[in-house]
């Protein structure tokens, strides 16, 4: 047994349970789901300001970096601070964050999105009692450290999560309240609080049922879809056709990244199949770090401060340019599927552009303050959401763990880059920091011109027609009637299902209990009917329809090499047909390992 199968049967759940209320499901189910996982990013923006604000307090600085400094040298300048310990303390989160990215991928995939919001959640209560107790520089950084870990697998996660709940056209909004949680954390003290609010509201989010699929919960993936998008309808017609479509794409990239036809995940080299999407979602991450957003925020009360300002006054204005920061993304929750990723990254840039040159130039305090709330808001509102929810929409179910781990490590490594460097290069260059911090933002604008797509309003299984993914042709998708009756009978729910109410039975009359004997079940289920359209259908026959495979949890494997799996060479490959029988089909890869 390798060592990612090791990995996936101690992590996989052997069983999904259903924990929300009823009466939530429908739209408040789903935006409850997304509050909740965006608190997420707002216990990592809380940790940004609660940064800032020490770097200007002289007990902290005493009793943490060992130093004997008074507030009247930090307000003219004259405090002699080593320059190592601040650099390790604020780089630490962003160096452990940045492993933990690359790993979250076998979290996401193995222990489902869920699970990963509930350890990341786990890791960040756990570091922040740590650092409420520290009293010495080793124990605060090793809190910081346990605390990057958390921010690591969460910075993955919640942007995944959230894309694969959304509605085609309602993704854009989401990555907006996950930006405004973040900028609302960075205005407010909630953070040991935040996290352990985090970790009990998360046993009660739904899976995602992209997940729920590619891992055999076909049955869960349906009705979870259904009380997501439609109220808890699965007749309902854009419920049958998302699962559809998924089910049969995911077939397909299975088969092109040649892998077994019962494997879980992917391995790390067929992130190379998808080298446009890879390039994309790294550069985005890159250059929302290199418009200097993690400097500006951790150095935000040290920057007012250089201005003339006293101590206090830049606390007092460090909130006010806070608060532009976590308003920013209120615009973008009505626009940003609207106008489009494009569109809000490319004004977002010129945007950046202009007021980091305006800081650049000036030399008022008041003028600087209003470049900073200018910037922020901005940032708030382009930059920040939309890197987050392209990186993850980009990918394909069956590489999208990978692929957000790869862009998301782009993202700590280089907020790392900026936070270590900002202090010496402001020190040398002065208000020339902000203008090549412009110019890297005009770098940014004419990236996403060239090479980015535009993917607004379009379901996550159709993004791949951009990329030249072959796509299940619309007459082909598995739309039998048998699907749209795949729900517990009542049994587990304690209500009645939709079945139920359209076909009656069940009522514990002998027919009803000769159709449950026949099929293993207690007496009065409904697990067998004839549709409107005249098939005849069985619970059995819906859920393998789904694919919930006939075989054990444990059979089920990951991507373990070419020797066990199908051969992108060969002239036929092996599937699994809906009646469980293995056939041998016409081998559909050719052309397809080569992203156009």
């Amino acid at each position: 047994m390798d060592f990612q199968t090791r990995i996936y049967r101690f992590l996989r759940p052997k069983s999904y349970s259903v924990v929300y209320p009823r009466s939530f499901v429908g739209q408040p189910l789903l935006y409850m789901s997304c509050a909740i996982a965006s608190l997420g990013d707002g216990l990592f923006g809380f940790s940004q300001g609660i940064i800032a604000t020490f770097q200007l307090q002289a007990t902290f600085l005493n009793q943490f970096y060992g130093i004997t400094i008074s507030l009247e040298e930090m307000e003219q300048g004259t405090a002699h601070i080593p320059r190592l310990l601040p650099a390790i303390f604020i780089a630490t989160l962003g160096i452990a964050a940045f492993f933990t990215s690359i790993a979250s991928a076998y979290v996401l995939d193995y222990a489902g999105r869920r699970r990963s919001i509930q350890i990341g959640a786990s890791f960040y209560l756990v570091a922040s009692l740590i650092q409420i107790i520290a009293t010495n520089f080793p124990v605060l950084v090793i809190g910081r450290a346990i605390q990057g870990v958390g921010a690591g697998i969460l910075s993955s996660c919640v942007p995944v999560y959230l894309v694969e709940i959304a509605p085609a056209d309602e993704r854009g909004m989401f990555a907006a309240v996950e930006a405004l949680c973040m900028g609302g954390g960075y205005a407010l003290s909630a953070w040991a609080a935040g996290s352990f609010v985090l970790l009990v509201l998360s046993f009660v989010l739904p899976e995602s049922p992209r997940w729920l699929i590619q891992n055999g919960f076909g049955a869960e993936a349906l009705w979870t879809l259904a009380d997501l998008h439609a109220a808890g309808d699965i007749e309902d017609k854009r419920t049958d056709d998302t699962c559809n479509s998924i089910l049969d794409t995911l077939r397909l990239q299975r088969i092109r990244d040649c892998a077994q036809p019962n494997a879980i995940a992917p391995r790390w080299r067929n992130v190379f199949n998808y080298p446009r999407r890879t390039a994309i979602g790294f550069c985005v991450r890159m250059f929302s770090q290199l418009t200097g957003i993690s400097a500006v925020l951790h150095f935000l009360p040290e920057l007012l401060a250089r201005t003339g300002l006293e101590i206090p006054r830049a606390l007092f204005f460090t909130a006010v340019c806070a608060l532009a920061y976590s308003v920013g993304p209120f615009p973008a929750i009505v626009v940003s599927d609207k106008v489009g990723r494009r569109g809000m990254l490319m004004v977002g840039s010129a945007g950046l552009a202009g007021a980091l040159i305006f800081l650049g130039l000036m030399q008022h305090a008041r003028g600087i303050i209003i470049g900073f709330c200018v910037y922020l808001f901005i940032h708030g509102g382009t930059w920040g959401p939309v890197p987050l929810l392209l990186s993850a929409e980009l990918f394909p179910l069956w590489m999208r763990a990978r692929g957000i781990a790869v862009s998301t490590a782009s993202d700590w490594f280089f907020e790392s880059v900026m936070l270590v460097t900002a202090p010496p290069l402001l020190r040398s260059l002065g208000g020339y920091y902000y203008l090549m911090l412009g110019g890297w933002c005009i770098i940014s604008g004419l990236a996403v011109w060239c090479v980015s797509y535009e993917v607004k309003g379009m379901a996550l299984e159709k993004v791949g027609t951009l990329f030249g993914d072959p796509q299940p042709p619309t007459d082909q998708l598995r739309q039998d009637d048998r699907v749209l009756l795949v729900r517990e009978t009542g049994v587990q729910r304690g209500i009645p299902s939709k079945a139920q109410q359209v076909f009656g039975a069940g009522d514990g009359t002998e027919d009803g209990a000769e159709d449950g004997a026949e099929d293993g079940s207690e007496a009065g289920e409904i697990v067998r009917g004839r549709s409107a359209a005249g098939v005849e259908w069985t619970l059995a026959d819906g859920i393998e329809m789904l694919g919930v495979r006939s075989t054990p949890v444990e059979s089920l494997s990951v991507d373990s090499g070419p020797s066990t799996g199908p051969s992108c060479s060969s002239g036929t490959s092996v599937v699994e047909s809906d009646a469980g029988e293995k056939e041998e089909t016409p081998a559909e890869t050719d052309g397809l390992l080569d992203e156009n």
